[in-house]
């Protein structure tokens, strides 16, 4: 990957093309986390590719691509998210991965359901994304020992809900 984006950075369009492509689905997953409709998932997606093209010459280590990528899709969602609070329900705008996310594991986006909302997308980049404590933390801004909590937390909440089953 860190070829494609460093040809991406020389201007290559067609290599970073490919990095979208390879990116896509770890794009959606992550979009449905914060919407449940289609056309919000897709705006940020599409915002989320125009601004990685206008500034991947800014990104000084190719290694953290995705995690680059990443926060430019959150912060576009919570940039759309604050602006469509001001028309809209909260309820109708924060999608559960579960009902939303038409992709992946359908038990991994039940055990998402079950969780806090502030773990969801920790456990999303975690363990669906395969992303490490330190990456998602510089991704949230928060320290990674907070990230490690809530998996922590997260863990043993579904460690008693699978004993009660």
């Amino acid at each position: 990957m860190n070829r494609l984006v460093k040809k991406a950075q020389k201007g290559d369009a067609d290599a970073f093309i490919e990095l979208m492509e390879q990116n896509r689905m770890m794009l959606q997953r992550v979009a449905y986390g914060y919407f449940q409709g289609e056309e919000d998932v897709a705006d940020v997606i599409q915002d989320t590719i125009l601004d990685a093209f206008e500034h991947i010459q800014k990104l000084k280590e190719p290694e953290y691509f995705r995690t680059w990528l990443v926060r430019i899709l959150m912060n576009n969602c919570n940039r759309l998210y604050n602006q469509n609070k001001k028309y809209t329900n909260i309820s109708q705008m924060r999608g559960d991965p579960v009902t939303s996310c038409g992709t992946g594991n359908v038990e991994f986006l039940e055990m998402l359901k079950s969780l806090p909302e502030d773990s969801r997308l920790i456990f999303q980049l975690y363990y669906g994304e395969q992303f490490t404590t330190k990456e998602i933390g510089q991704m949230l801004k928060m320290k990674e020992s907070t990230v490690k909590s809530r998996l922590h937390r997260g863990k043993e909440k579904l460690r008693v809900e699978m004993q009660v089953v």
